[in-house]
């Protein structure tokens, strides 16, 4: 249940998401665009549970794209806090030491924009979680 839930998260990092919006956006599933090799970065760095605030409740995350802010939230606004995602989850699959969940996007994602912003070749995005760190992906062409 979500009382142990996070009981059971040994602690937190930065998965980048990156979407491959044009096949995304022609298959009725979006994971097909979200698992292209070298589109999901993370890290580059890992903070024990006990070191946050529980399921990383209030803390502040910002994307930026080439140094502009797109997205500014809390953590607080996620549609399903931690608690709830491992509830979730452990009530379907069976969860393992080293396992890595990751959660959905805050608001500010290139396709809401108008027009729309879609990361190109040289582009760098960063994303910031307080107190974890900062994960920065470059932009490359595929070759």
């Amino acid at each position: 249940g979500e009382e142990a839930a996070l009981d059971r998260v040994a602690g937190y990092s930065i998965f980048n998401d990156g979407s491959i919006r044009d096949v995304q956006l022609r298959t009725p599933q979006w994971t097909v665009g979200k698992n292209f090799d070298g589109t999901g970065g993370f890290g580059p760095d890992f903070v024990t549970a006990d070191e946050l605030p529980p399921g990383c409740e209030g803390l502040r995350m910002q994307g930026r794209h080439n140094g502009a802010v797109v997205q500014d939230t809390s953590l607080s606004d996620m549609i399903f806090g931690v608690k709830r995602l491992v509830a979730i989850l452990s009530a379907t699959m069976t969860l393992e030491p080293g396992d890595v969940i990751a959660t959905g996007t805050p608001s500010g994602v290139g396709l809401s924009f108008k027009p729309p912003r879609f990361l190109k070749p040289g582009d760098t995005f960063e994303i910031e979680i307080e107190k974890i760190g900062v994960l920065r992906n470059p932009v490359i062409a595929d070759a």
